[in-house]
């Protein structure tokens, strides 16, 4: 099913004129499949749309094609998901193109970039309506952007592998001969994303050659930054924090919707409240709002720490990088390591530097691991900046360090000198 405009059309799109509401997830037919979705494969496309890029509702000269494809849950279930691919004036003979994923961090569907491309505005949704400055500069050079809702339809947030397939899938879509895109078997792919664009990032990077290899040969690298590594890890770096601690509870939320389980009967009183609040969080809505929030302000006394209730264990451990698989392209990291500028101390037993919210030495650790494997890497270190600030330098060196790899320059790495970090082991299962 196809629903696109003729090209000397896109400014003529019926029902989304400026000052016309584009309807809700919920209440667009675009986003929903009727049929079943048994033997069919991963990336299939079912229908496609067209129409003038949006930021913040007003449209631009740029045209966006969504796509509804099949795709897969963190249980291993088939699913549908929308991707966006926004496609440059000029686009030349040989497409360069970009897997965009956004950090937009949410457990509200009306979040995700496909709403907010197509002209939807929300609080929770202002990440991916600023993110054409983000990427901005690669359509400028003719480069196709594909920008996946990598969390799926529920908003399975930190769902990290869940992320990496939504994220390959979309690339098989955008490659589809029914996609309408009309991107040609030779154009080759980088991916890009920073904080819960790089958990799609990575993830997709590592699960590429065993769940998409046909996608995984048309890679030829990817950047990200501010990286989730471990959960279990950052929960404990961020709990009682004053900025990021709101990150806590929109995990655990997150983490029961995508495993589908259910931690109501492990809940305190406030942990009940907390989680109802959560429901259709954001990052815009939480952070700053949940100072001194702990586990155990959360969980019933008889499970004091995460590492003492299975439920959970048993999910976090599916969700550590470098559990699924090793990249067989090259990776550009970066990672701040000053959290204490956004109220999280920097002497947390264990756990080391961080940038606030992400783990530094976690980083590391997944980054010797790879190169320990035959993955190039380059890593750097923002030992002055915080997880928000560092998204300033690690952008401006991940374009350049893109570039260079559709350049056919050699990948660069630094392993030996990226130092030790913690260790980055599965908890035992009560």
């Amino acid at each position: 099913m196809t629903e696109s405009l003729r090209p000397t059309d896109w400014h003529h799109d019926p029902g989304r004129e400026p000052g016309i509401a584009v309807p809700r997830p919920k209440d667009d037919p675009f986003y929903r499949y009727s049929g079943s979705l048994a033997g069919i494969g991963p990336g299939t496309v079912f229908k496609t749309r067209s129409f003038p890029y949006r930021a913040f509702g007003v449209p631009t000269w740029l045209k966006a094609t969504q796509l509804l494809y099949r795709s897969t849950s963190q249980t291993g279930n088939p699913t549908v998901n929308v991707t966006s691919v926004i496609q440059p004036p000029d686009q030349g003979a040989n497409p360069k193109v970009i897997s965009y994923q956004s950090a937009y961090d949410s457990l509200n569907h009306e979040d995700e970039p496909s709403y907010a491309i197509s002209g939807g505005v929300t609080l929770g949704g202002l990440v991916p309506n600023v993110e054409l400055t983000v990427f901005g500069p690669f359509l400028a050079e003719g480069y196709t952007v594909i920008v996946p809702d990598t969390e799926g339809q529920r908003a399975d947030f930190a769902a990290g592998p869940e992320y990496g397939m939504n994220t390959l899938d979309s690339i098989r879509a955008a490659f589809s001969p029914s996609s309408t895109v009309g991107l040609p078997d030779g154009a080759r792919i980088a991916m890009l994303g920073y904080s819960g664009g790089a958990i799609a990032t990575e993830w997709a990077a590592e699960l590429a050659a065993t769940y998409a290899p046909e996608v995984n040969a048309r890679m030829i690298g990817a950047a990200m930054g501010g990286v989730l590594v471990d959960p279990a890890h950052n929960l404990h770096y961020v709990e009682g924090t004053w900025f990021w601690g709101g990150v806590l509870p929109m995990a655990l939320v997150g983490i029961a919707r995508a495993f589908e389980i259910d931690f109501t009967p492990y809940l305190t009183a406030t942990g009940v409240a907390v989680f109802n609040e959560m429901q259709s969080a954001s990052i815009v809505d939480v952070l700053g709002r949940y100072k001194g929030l702990t586990w155990q302000k959360l969980i019933i006394p008889a499970y004091p720490t995460p590492e003492s209730l299975p439920l959970y264990v048993e999910a976090a451990n599916k969700l550590i990088m470098g559990t699924g698989g090793t990249p067989s392209i090259p990776l550009f990291i970066g990672q701040g390591a000053f959290g204490v500028a956004e109220g999280t101390p920097g002497d947390k037993a264990g756990i080391g530097a961080g940038d606030g919210v992400m783990i530094a030495g976690d980083v590391r650790t997944l980054a010797r691991n790879y190169c320990a494997k035959g993955t190039k890497v380059h890593y750097e270190q923002y030992d002055l900046l915080g997880h928000i600030a560092s998204l300033v330098p690690w952008l401006t060196h991940s374009i350049a360090w893109i570039q260079q790899r559709f350049a056919d320059l050699p990948a660069p790495q630094n392993c030996s000198s990226i130092t030790p970090g913690n260790p980055l082991e599965p908890i035992p299962v009560p």
